[in-house]
């Protein structure tokens, strides 16, 4: 779930997420923690001249906090469109020819080793598509490896698929379909 924070009038990505828990895809916010005053002391400033300035009482307002799904329905369909696209393809950090993390490089050259024709999209290009793809596949690491359009897993589960020989026989079952 990705999480916004309203300050008043303007939106700020804020920086946590609840990985790892099923979220629904929605709109509408699901956390809410009411705008409320906040009684401030006052307080004393001392200017560059040396003079204390007393600020006194004040209220402010505390931002609230509303959490909305990154997974919006627009996003569900494109994503549903783009892995039924082709029998395979790899959500990564980069591209199958600069891959910009290890993991990513890992299951890139697995693919390579199997002669298996896929595609790869670059998650770091859109924020909006890596949050929603998190929520999209329950999985929150990247890279994501679809086979026949559904979600087969990250690099640890296609090195030991890779292993056992079990993503081999996925691969030639998918390209004979």
């Amino acid at each position: 779930m990705s999480c916004v924070r309203a300050f008043e009038s303007t939106i700020l990505p804020s920086t946590f997420s609840t990985s790892g828990v099923h979220k629904t895809a929605t709109t509408r916010p699901l956390l809410h923690y009411p705008t409320r005053l906040l009684y401030t002391p006052p307080l004393t400033f001392t200017t560059s001249l040396g003079n204390n300035i007393l600020y006194g009482p004040s209220f402010r307002r505390i931002a609230s906090i509303r959490c909305f799904s990154a997974l919006t329905p627009e996003l569900k369909t494109t994503l549903d469109k783009v892995v039924t696209s082709s029998k395979v393809v790899l959500f990564m950090k980069g591209t199958k020819e600069f891959p910009q993390c290890g993991f990513s490089n890992t299951v890139v050259q697995i693919l390579k080793s199997l002669n298996a024709p896929f595609e790869t999209i670059n998650i770091l290009e859109n924020e909006i598509l890596r949050q929603g793809l998190k929520e999209y596949s329950s999985w929150p690491t990247f890279p994501q490896l679809y086979i026949e359009g559904e979600f087969f897993g990250g690099c640890d589960i296609t090195v030991e698929a890779y292993k056992s020989g079990q993503l081999q026989e996925q691969l030639e079952k998918a390209m004979c379909s």
